[in-house]
């Protein structure tokens, strides 16, 4: 892992002290150290994730990791999601012997990879959006070899823009709101009008220009006046889970039924478990402004040179099959592939024909890339 940044950003004592990073990794019975897969996420647990037996049932050592923001990216800054990742990477090349590396971008791990690739390969970033290291110019990252869009949208400030309530009005108060941009007022819908939607993705990306104006302010004020006891500070976010896609299915037409990973758009677009309801400053900076975050796979890919394979499902709630395009889209020519799971849901839970089915995509894609040894 990197050396610390000075601040506490993690809540974990033993990862602060030791700087450890932890993962698992499932081999194949006969593991030639020619290829492993790293399954990638800012901030969920992968160490125990669901492709990792089926990967490795087809002679891919599988590898879960975890970032220091295991569990809780309050003060998640991606820029060192960046070194975490490239601390894995150093570790199963130099370390572990693997001739070949490729990253796995799993949901919000698909910006993940993508940033990371892009500046393994030509790096541009020399400190986070607010002006704090790391540079990961000076990182000396090892690039990966492929990268894999499993499930996964382009990033989480993009994602999370797409989802933010703009009926808010008062940030200190949600349950002021504006009945013409309530997603939840019968008047608007479902179903929606195209007018009605045109003011929808305005005003949510307006929301996030002022929660963004405001943390800048903040930091502004604790810069001028001298006060680094206020240099970061958390706050709330309320209403986070209002995409009109969720509740309107005619928008961007899948196989996906209605609601959101966490059930009905109403309740959870309030409760605490849903994404992003708290964050500190530099950390909305890096992981949720839409105008100052780098964890953007459309934006990264093209810079990439390694062959790229996006895999998603046409019944996932979360990454939609728009995502997945803009993805394949975004990647140079030649190397890249898009395959699309039939009713394939987000987790693949309660599926596991198209968890075999995913498992087997990717085996032969890696085979076609000469990646991977053909399957004997």
């Amino acid at each position: 892992m990197a050396p610390p940044s000075g601040r506490v950003d993690i809540y974990s004592g033993v990862v602060r002290a030791h700087g450890k990073l932890w993962a698992t990794v499932v081999r194949p019975e006969s593991d030639q150290r020619e290829l492993a897969l790293v399954l990638i996420h800012p901030t969920s647990n992968f160490m125990g994730h669901y492709a990792q037996d089926p990967l490795a049932a087809r002679g891919i050592a599988a590898v879960g990791m975890a970032t220091r923001y295991m569990g809780n990216d309050t003060a998640l800054l991606m820029e060192n999601c960046v070194l975490d990742v490239g601390a894995v990477v150093r570790y199963l090349k130099d370390v572990e012997g693997y001739r070949r590396v490729v990253l796995v971008g799993n949901s919000g791990g698909g910006g993940l990879v993508a940033l990371y690739q892009s500046q393994a390969e030509k790096p541009t970033i020399t400190s986070t959006p607010a002006g704090d290291p790391p540079d990961l110019t000076q990182a000396n990252l090892p690039p990966a070899d492929g990268l894999i869009m499993l499930m996964a949208h382009p990033g989480r400030a993009s994602t999370y823009t797409e989802w933010l309530d703009p009926a808010i009005i008062d940030e200190n108060d949600p349950y002021r709101r504006d009945a013409s941009l309530d997603l939840f007022n019968p008047e608007n819908g479902p179903p929606y009008s195209a007018e009605f939607l045109d003011r929808y993705r305005a005003a949510q990306l307006a929301r996030n220009r002022r929660i963004t104006a405001w943390v800048r302010e903040r930091l502004e004020y604790a810069d001028k006046n001298g006060k680094p006891e206020f240099a970061d500070m958390p706050f709330a976010i309320n209403g986070t889970c209002a995409d009109p896609r969720f509740v309107d299915l005619t928008i961007d037409p899948s196989d996906r039924p209605a609601g959101t990973l966490w059930g009905e758009a109403l309740v959870a677009n309030n409760i605490p478990a849903t994404l992003g309801h708290y964050s500190s400053y530099r950390s909305w900076l890096s992981q949720w402004s839409i105008d100052d975050s780098e964890c953007n796979a459309v934006r990264h890919l093209p810079s990439v040179s390694v062959p790229v394979l996006v895999v998603y499902g046409t019944a996932d709630s979360a990454a939609l099959p728009h995502h997945a395009q803009e993805a394949y889209d975004a990647a140079p020519e030649g190397h890249r592939k898009i395959v699309a799971l039939q009713g394939a849901t987000h987790y693949f839970a309660g599926q596991p024909e198209h968890l075999e089915h995913a498992a087997d995509e990717i085996a032969a894609w890696l085979a076609d890339e000469q990646l991977a040894p053909p399957a004997s």
